[in-house]
């Protein structure tokens, strides 16, 4: 392998390495009002599948994959929120397709937590553009 070779792939390795969940993107979602989540330009570019736990808590996924159509029973999932058990067989489809679910937990008009969660192969990452506020523009991957 030339040297430029193994450069160029160290570097793509760099990146990918830096490409990763931050604590602090997660946890400044903590006690924010559910209208910052709804009016996030990121998330609003997703496909959001909501339900609800036996607790009253909302459960928000919002799906960063390619294709979701075949696990989203011709789209009728999104938009109003789905019984646990659509909810459940949604996720058990989605294991096989490369996503990251950016799961927001929601009681009482705030949101209580927001844990990525990478399926098929995928991994999730965040940056500044992932916390609440975040109003430019920008291209997600």
């Amino acid at each position: 392998m030339s040297a430029m070779k193994k450069i160029a792939l160290g570097l793509a390795l760099m990146v990918t390495a830096c490409a990763t969940v931050r604590e602090e993107d997660t946890a400044s979602w903590v006690g924010q009002p559910v209208v910052s989540l709804e009016k996030h330009p990121i998330f609003l570019t997703m496909s959001l599948v909501r339900t609800k736990a036996s607790d009253g808590t909302e459960i928000w996924n919002y799906v960063n994959a390619r294709n979701v159509g075949g696990c989203s029973q011709g789209g009728t999932i999104f938009g109003t929120a789905v019984n646990m058990a659509t909810y459940s067989s949604f996720t058990n489809c989605m294991s096989s397709v490369a996503a990251c679910n950016n799961i927001f937990y929601v009681k009482n008009g705030i949101v209580e937590r927001y844990t990525p969660i990478g399926s098929g192969g995928a991994r999730c990452y965040t940056d500044a553009r992932a916390k609440p506020g975040f109003s430019g523009s920008t291209n997600i991957r």
